[in-house]
């Protein structure tokens, strides 16, 4: 029996798609798709199941085709297990451009790993992981689990973008859950993204996006979550570690949470009570009394992580801190807060989401277990003090960049409250910098200087106090990186951590400061107190813009030409004041040999408009030029 041409073409036709996964080819991948993007999420499905306070199924298919090297970023293939949560299924398989199948991995090809962070000594979780190395790009992966929990504290959020730089052809999530269980549901940068559709009955809600391109980060962006559309889901009736919970606000959820996770950790070992009381003495202020104990805890105690507990929120009992000397953020917070208690000072346990970037922040109207690490916070008659006790150095009641300006959630016997931590201006992140040099007629610098800093530029620059003469060296030569061939002669750095306050006193010389040109010197007169920071040009910019923290820099700087040398050319200064921050330098000429350099930068901190982006640039480029203005001097 012959077979027609016709019959060949659709049998060849037929044997190859199914040996391939035609949806899975690259090829067929939109260009709009491409554009900008390291990878595309052709698919992420999610849907949970949540059928009791304390049962909880995520089922996920990820379909993600890498475009090159710099899209395995957004490639995760692990899923994280430990006594509660049960990988049922966990598979993936890797396909070429083609869609042509080209490996299956199995349960077994997974890694069993611990999810170490390189601090934690001790730490239940762990996770399954696959290292899967490419050999040729564009590839396709799909990756599918099943994961079953008793706890339904923790719902992961959605969006429809995966970050930037990577685009989504379709992307879902559905939540099945018992309505007795309050599922709520909390949307975000909704609006003007019609992409997104929503589908709710009363046992369920989903959510919908497809094509959505990629998008490249620009320069001072807000962070990724202030600028995107995401949803965060939580129940009012939850379960952690087999501890129900109920949060329908959050003075209720304070309440059970001081009930449940720190009522029974207390506990202070009489011997500890007595060298407190010894301590404290006859004191009576309770500020007194807490810098007393504070510094207490920091020279018994040191930081390491512990990630086990109630869900890795349950802190060690104070009583094993004491004997151990050692705690988390839980632990020590709990520990320092329970030390306080035997002494008679209230303060409250903090749950705060900390790092000194755009992090996010505790949402107020939307009551869940939320943050990532815990502070402690003394009420005071002058109003709220918070208290760093990981640190053995911070000081007293100061709370740097890593807490500051965000919302924080008091744990309170009585129940929860939110409040706002510090927020530093530009009056209180102050640099005051004096100094002088000299040159010579070879064009040698030789000068010193001295800076004082408050607010957030003393929580930068303390630091400084514990480092080694070498790395001391090394950031110094950053920080003057203006001048070449910088040699520190001398550096005395002194730390006051009872008015907050940090000095540096250097003497420094630097060879060819001045460039010689025909006899004639010419160099910047404001040598110590550059910014050259001027901000990425965007053609046509998409996102709105923030200055994340203010501060003001000062400096005065008498400067000395060489004997015999007259001023040929002096820059004028100049002034400036915008919405975004004042600025002037000035060049006043003491006698004929002398230049006093003086200037003022005022950034203050804030969200701006797109529109007003081009301003800012603008406003760091005159700036930037005019602190770099050269003088020439030239033989009388």
């Amino acid at each position: 029996m012959k077979l027609s041409f016709f019959s060949l073409i659709f049998l060849f036709l037929t044997l190859t798609a199914g040996a391939q996964k035609l949806e899975y080819a690259s090829l067929d991948i939109p260009d709009s798709l491409k554009q900008n993007a390291n990878a595309v999420v052709r698919l992420n499905e999610v849907f949970i199941n949540i059928s009791a306070q304390n049962e909880m199924v995520v089922k996920t298919k990820i379909v993600t085709t890498v475009l090159n090297e710099l899209g395995l970023n957004y490639l995760d293939l692990s899923e994280n297990h430990d006594k509660n949560r049960k990988i049922i299924k966990i598979e993936a398989v890797v396909y070429d451009a083609f869609g042509k199948e080209l490996k299956s991995f199995k349960r077994k090809d997974f890694r069993d790993v611990s999810v170490a962070d390189g601090v934690s000594i001790f730490n239940d979780n762990r996770a399954l992981y696959l290292n899967y190395t490419p050999t040729v790009y564009p590839f396709t992966m799909v990756f599918e689990t099943e994961v079953s929990t008793s706890n339904t504290a923790f719902i992961r959020p959605w969006s429809p973008m995966e970050g930037y730089l990577v685009s989504v052809q379709k992307s879902g999530m559905t939540i099945t859950c018992k309505p007795e269980l309050k599922l709520k549901v909390k949307e975000i940068n909704f609006s003007g993204h019609s992409f997104i559709e929503k589908t709710e009955t009363t046992t369920s809600v989903s959510y919908t996006a497809k094509n959505v391109v990629a998008r490249k980060r620009e320069e001072l962006s807000p962070s990724f979550t202030k600028v995107f559309p995401i949803v965060y889901f939580a129940l009012e009736n939850f379960s952690l570690e087999n501890v129900e919970g109920k949060a329908t606000n959050w003075a209720e959820f304070g309440k059970w949470y001081y009930q449940s996770l720190l009522a029974d950790t207390e506990e202070i070992p009489a011997e500890t009570q007595a060298k407190i009381k010894e301590l404290v003495g006859a004191e009576k202020n309770p500020v007194t009394i807490a810098k007393l104990i504070y510094k207490f805890v920091q020279e018994k105690t040191r930081y390491v992580s512990v990630q086990v507990g109630i869900g890795g929120w349950k802190p060690m009992l104070a009583k094993e801190v004491d004997k151990l000397g050692y705690g988390d953020c839980k632990a020590l917070t709990n520990y320092t807060r329970a030390l306080l208690k035997t002494a008679g000072v209230e303060s409250y346990y903090t749950v705060v989401y900390a790092g000194s970037d755009d992090t996010k922040d505790l949402q107020e109207d939307f009551a869940s277990i939320q943050g990532n690490h815990v502070i402690l916070t003394l009420p005071t008659d002058k109003g709220l003090l918070w208290l760093e006790c990981t640190s053995q150095v911070q000081p007293f009641g100061f709370q740097g960049d890593f807490t500051d300006d965000r919302n924080v959630l008091l744990i309170k016997p009585e129940g929860g409250e939110i409040v706002k931590t510090k927020t530093f201006t530009e009056k209180d992140n102050k640099k005051l910098l004096k100094g002088s040099y000299s040159l010579t007629p070879e064009g040698h610098l030789k000068g010193q200087v001295a800076i004082l800093s408050n607010g957030l530029q003393y929580d930068t620059n303390f630091k400084k106090g514990r480092m080694s003469k070498e790395d001391q060296v090394k950031l110094y030569k950053e920080e003057f990186g203006n001048i070449n061939n910088l040699f520190i002669n001398k550096i005395n750095l002194h730390d006051n951590p009872n008015t907050i306050e940090f000095k540096e006193e250097l003497e420094l010389e630097a060879e060819g400061y001045a460039q010689n040109i025909g006899g004639k010197l010419m160099f910047a007169l404001n040598a110590f107190d550059q910014n050259s920071f001027v901000p990425k040009k965007h053609k046509s910019r998409e996102f709105p813009f923030q200055i994340l923290r203010g501060y003001t820099d000062e400096s005065e700087v008498e400067v000395s030409i060489p004997e015999g040398y007259i001023i040929e050319a002096k820059p004028a200064g100049v002034e400036l004041d915008t919405e975004f921050g004042y600025y002037k330098i000035e060049f006043k000429e003491l006698s004929p040999g002398k230049i006093l350099c003086q200037r003022k930068l005022v950034i203050k901190k804030g969200k701006y408009d797109k529109t007003k982006y081009e301003s800012y640039r603008k406003f760091r480029e005159t700036l930037a030029k005019n602190d770099n203005s050269k003088i020439i001097v030239t033989k009388s």
